[in-house]
């Protein structure tokens, strides 16, 4: 049974009722699968004012309290994985083991928050007089706004929550209205947890009229989301113009450099098996790929057999290593890329057209012989579609890696040590990853620079958006 689509305000789930709704959809094989409402104006404001009411207590809640409200959302999401992960599978479409995944690694984010919050601290600062006492606050900023996207609706949803709930802030949370079960079940599990009514609020509805009116509310003090950067930049702009503070973590195009000393079998398998996770849609997945040229044809041999053995459809079918694209919209998207490509005498590897049937399938795709200033080089494709390029040394491929003005996240392969250190001092992103996929852990922190965002999410950097800084001074 699909997950029952509701707002959720004051501690209320609102049903339809009247209200706008919108058809949810089954990627895999266009079925419906349920209606959800959206919300009026009324309902924004309702919102707005429940959670501006709840902050006058929970901000004066012990950390204590919040800790063990998170960890109850831990465990229930931990108990609850199985429904919550088909749920999810069903309206985003990544295979069902991914779906359950996530969610495992969400709890863990839900207990590291809960640990977390019971250490933000201020601090003493030594007087010039011994007369004068000197000491920092660190306090809730108030009322927060959310935006989540659609591609792993419950991770980027619950590292919001946790954050903000942890902080003693309140949240109006708006969540992806293509994939919305699973964050409609995180308001079922913090009412079941015994959240108090009015901190989280959960609503529905047209994304640029919904984020419009709750940016624009005088009630907002901080704004968070997670999307496209042209969104992102509009969002933030309006945030700016009413001097809301802001957390962006935004789109990239992540940089992968292959040097000829690198395992490159192990790495050329990893990455293939890295590029189709979520279909490819993943703001940090490997989409630029620059190999050394000594290490390039057994790179793009062994990546190219690994795409072609892997198994392509519905989320829920055994076996299957990579879903649908969500959307409709994302196989024109897709089909943009590889004609670009071909426009400009490139070679087209492996796939390159749709699959046929009734869902939104794209194959794994692999193009080679790309200009630097393609579509695929230099746009984030968030699908299946990897271009492979080659390069001759250090210099050349750092110039290239850096040429673009996103900087979320980027990837290298080497088995030295110099190489190493220099690529992780001189690559332009918020993460790097050497020889591995360490990213997005609850204690490590997740954001980007340049056009790919501002703040972080996750480590100790967690809290940093949502606390602002009260200093005293007394005699």
């Amino acid at each position: 049974m699909y997950q029952n689509l509701t707002l959720y305000i004051d501690g209320h789930f609102i049903e339809a009722d009247g209200r706008q709704t919108q058809e949810v959809i089954n990627p895999a094989n266009r079925e419906v699968l349920g209606h959800l409402p959206h919300a009026t104006n009324e309902d924004l404001d309702s919102a707005l004012l429940s959670a501006e009411r709840a902050f006058a207590s929970w901000k004066k809640s012990s950390p204590t309290e919040r800790s063990t409200i998170l960890r109850k959302v831990a465990q229930l999401t931990r108990d609850r994985a199985p429904e919550i992960a088909r749920n999810m599978t069903l309206d985003q479409g990544k295979p069902l083991a991914e779906s359950l995944g996530e969610l495992i690694s969400c709890a863990d984010h839900a207990d590291w928050h809960a640990e977390e919050c019971r250490r933000i601290y201020g601090r003493v600062i030594t007087p010039r007089h011994p007369n004068v006492r000197q000491f920092v606050l660190r306090e809730p900023i108030g009322v927060c706004v959310a935006f989540t996207p659609w591609n792993f609706p419950y991770n980027q949803a619950i590292r919001k929550v946790a954050a903000a709930i942890g902080a003693g802030c309140t949240l109006v949370l708006k969540g992806p209205e293509d994939s919305p079960s699973a964050v409609m079940a995180i308001a079922q599990m913090f009412h079941d947890a015994g959240l108090p009514p009015g901190v989280l609020n959960l609503v529905w509805g047209d994304p640029p009229k919904i984020s419009d009116y709750l940016i624009r509310s005088p009630i907002t003090r901080k704004v968070s989301f997670t999307g496209s950067v042209p969104v992102g930049k509009q969002l933030a702009s309006l945030a700016g113009a009413h001097m809301k503070r802001v957390t962006m973590e935004l789109g990239g195009h992540s940089p992968v450099l292959v040097f000829d000393d690198a395992d490159i079998d192990r790495a050329a398998q990893m990455l293939a098996k890295f590029k189709i996770r979520n279909a490819g849609q993943v703001c940090v997945s490997p989409t630029r790929f620059y190999v050394q040229k000594k290490a390039y044809d057994r790179f793009l041999a062994t990546f190219t057999d690994t795409l072609s053995n892997i198994k392509v459809g519905d989320g829920l079918t055994e076996g299957v290593e990579m879903g649908p694209l969500a959307h409709e919209r994302r196989v024109p998207a897709m089909e943009r890329f590889v004609e670009d490509a071909r426009s400009r005498g490139s070679k087209i590897v492996l796939g390159g057209d749709p699959i046929s049937g009734k869902g939104f399938f794209f194959p794994p795709t692999v193009i080679t012989d790309l200009p630097d200033d393609a579509m695929l080089m230099t746009q984030e494709p968030f699908g299946p579609v990897a271009p492979i390029v080659s390069f001759d040394n250090v210099d050349e491929v750092i110039t290239r890696a850096n040429s673009l003005p996103f900087g979320l996240s980027s990837y290298v392969f080497t088995n030295s040590l110099q190489t190493a250190t220099r690529v992780s001092n001189e690559l332009e992103a918020g993460m790097v990853n050497i020889n591995h996929f360490g990213s997005a852990l609850p204690e490590t922190p997740f954001g980007g620079i340049k056009d790919s965002g501002i703040g972080s999410e996750g480590g100790s950097e967690t809290f940093d958006g949502y606390l602002v800084t009260k200093f005293v001074t007394h005699i």
